[in-house]
């Protein structure tokens, strides 16, 4: 039984996959355009935060959205296929839960931020 609803639940996203990121790059929104100074300044502040994520999860999808439309260069790290990346956010965070936002201060030390609507509060406050 356990086997079947795993088998199940991986054919569903095989099949679903592609779609889900069919839809997020036709509902994607423009991102702000702001002077060039001031992106380049947002730019060197994201240097100090990076995405783990799953690539069709709903929640993560839903972070890259606000991502794109606060014109943001985060890294997005695959936590998924990447066991590098899925050992860091284990390590790190504490946990295997996506999507997740490391945050890396001046001295190096790393928060780690679940639960998307956070994450999409800490950028709008941040960046917006």
């Amino acid at each position: 039984m356990k086997l079947a609803l795993k088998l199940f639940f991986k054919t569903l996203r095989i099949v679903t996959g592609p779609f889900i990121l069919l839809w997020e790059i036709a509902a994607t929104p423009k991102g702000i355009v702001r002077q060039p100074k001031k992106q380049q300044q947002i730019d060197r502040q994201c240097r100090n935060l990076a995405i783990y994520q799953f690539k069709t999860c709903p929640f993560c999808i839903k972070v890259r959205r606000e991502i794109r439309r606060l014109s943001l260069n985060i890294e997005l790290r695959d936590a998924q296929k990447d066991p590098q990346n899925r050992e860091a956010l284990l390590q790190g965070g504490g946990q295997i839960k996506v999507p997740c936002l490391k945050i890396t201060d001046a001295q190096g030390k790393s928060q780690w931020m679940y639960e998307s609507a956070d994450i999409i509060q800490y950028l709008q406050k941040r960046f917006a």
